[in-house]
């Protein structure tokens, strides 16, 4: 049977989840790895999932987007879960840097996001999260890089469905690609015009 890090055998719920997690379908232009799990101080189990917009170089954050898909599962149900499974998610992708100063930006990052799991018709409460916008002018020899700009997003859920993960993944997929500026790839989801120079 299959342990967890601190060499618990995984309930059954868990490895049902870890399946469905692994059978998302994701947008050609993502590369994606399953990565090291945090430790126990989150969740007794946990699977972890990171993801870069291509093109990306090797071993290193994509310059279009990068993300992390954590699913962590305690079969105590924490009170402040709602459930046993809870998805902690961060999203993060570079901006120009007159869009970065949009004062709509983070309402409009976190509006991608209910659109995304909606259209993959993932099933969630508890819902919470941050969209932080950061602007950054290089000074030294850093100056070369001029104004940049970024948005973060880092948000948490408790699905619904525990046997419907696999939405939730694909959601969280299709939120990267588009704070990389590429255009929906289900209808129902709104974009921005394109936001930074492709040449």
């Amino acid at each position: 049977m299959p342990e967890n890090a601190a060499g618990q055998t995984e309930p059954a719920a868990f490895r049902a989840a870890l399946d469905a997690v692994r059978r998302a379908s994701l947008r050609s232009e993502l590369v994606l790895t399953e990565i090291p799990s945090p430790g126990g101080d989150l969740a007794p189990y946990s699977v972890a999932l990171a993801a870069d917009v291509t093109p990306a170089r090797h071993n290193s954050d994509s310059d279009l987007g990068t993300g992390r898909f954590i699913l962590l599962y305690d079969p105590s149900a924490p009170e402040a879960w709602g459930g046993v499974f809870r998805v902690v998610c961060y999203a993060q992708a570079p901006l120009e840097s007159d869009i970065g100063l949009d004062p709509f930006l983070a309402d409009v990052t976190w509006s991608w996001l209910v659109d995304a799991l909606e259209a993959r018709g993932a099933q969630y409460t508890a819902e919470s999260g941050t969209a932080t916008r950061i602007i950054s002018t290089g000074f030294g020899e850093l100056a070369a890089q001029g104004d940049g700009a970024q948005i973060e997003l880092r948000a948490s859920w408790t699905p619904l469905d525990a046997h419907d993960i696999t939405s939730h993944v694909e959601g969280w997929g299709e939120l990267l690609c588009m704070l990389a500026g590429l255009p929906p790839a289900v209808e129902g989801v709104s974009v921005l015009a394109a936001r930074r120079d492709r040449t």
